[in-house]
């Protein structure tokens, strides 16, 4: 249901649904997070239909892509429906020309980094697209989404994202992923209950220890030192700089041993550095 109310004693501006506690978080005057998310293409990207995807595909998905983040007298914020010209919302970088794809990799970084410094301005769209139409050691061309962290979490942009994209075999037939299959036996077996009270008993266990070590990290111990911690203070105000770099998994499992973490295997990984 929207609210109505008057802004200035000039007229009437409707303000649609309130921004939630962690949109506000997320978009204040000491924080403001952005989400990149790159889309690599194996032939030149031809951008002559990027507005019509824009506008009959991309903003439909989500009334949040249509409006900006407003304040009323009490402080609340809401989110505003706008009109939308897409080409105030599209950046397409000029690079050098004839430079080969080993330089475009050096530039693109430098192009991400810069933005993904550059605040979204308050007054427009929480939403910029960025056109790359130069070839790189990983693709032809690439195309740059950058969204505000307030217009939602990681699964539901992606989700929304994915939604634009079809099938290359069969448009027609809608988007899947692969499902993972765990085959169980069937829980009347009492084979299968007595097997499974250790296994509920060690996630009890260690539920209770992650919690009492959380206590006791967030109230008396700080992390220690590491590659990915340098315990650098106001290292969160310095400028950063993307990367990418391509790992194989025999060196995905090197790093995992020697920094002692869990990584997720998968082989494009980005750094992202302090400097």
């Amino acid at each position: 249901m929207d609210l109505r109310v008057k802004v200035g004693g000039l007229k009437d501006v409707v303000l649609s649904e309130p921004v939630s506690p962690t949109g506000q978080y997320f978009n204040c005057s000491v924080l403001s997070t952005s989400i990149l998310c790159i889309l690599e293409f194996d032939n030149p990207f031809d951008d002559s239909s990027s507005l019509v995807l824009i506008n009959d595909v991309f903003l439909p998905i989500n009334p949040r892509f249509s409006s900006i983040m407003v304040e009323d007298k009490k402080g609340g914020k809401h989110w505003k429906r706008v009109e939308v010209n897409a080409e105030d919302h599209i950046k397409i970088p000029c690079f050098p020309e004839g430079l080969s794809p080993e330089s475009y990799d050096h530039y693109f970084n430098d192009y991400l980094s810069k933005m993904a410094m550059d605040p979204l301005p308050q007054t427009k769209l929480l939403w910029e697209i960025h056109i790359i139409k130069y070839q790189t050691s990983n693709a032809f061309g690439s195309l740059v989404f950058k969204l505000h962290h307030s217009l939602g979490d990681g699964y539901s942009l992606m989700c929304a994202l994915l939604s634009c994209l079809q099938r290359a075999d069969n448009p027609s037939l809608p988007l899947t992923l692969p499902i993972f299959r765990n085959f169980l036996k069937p829980e009347n077996d009492p084979k299968s209950i007595i097997s499974g009270v250790p296994h509920a008993l060690s996630c009890a266990l260690n539920t209770v220890m992650d919690f009492g070590w959380s206590i006791i990290k967030s109230s008396f111990l700080e992390d220690r030192q590491s590659p990915i911690h340098s315990g650098n203070k106001g290292g969160e105000f310095h400028r950063i700089n993307i990367t990418t770099i391509t790992f194989s998994l025999d060196q995905i499992k090197q790093i995992n041993s020697c920094l002692h973490v869990m990584l997720h295997d998968r082989k494009n990984c980005h750094n992202h550095k302090s400097v």
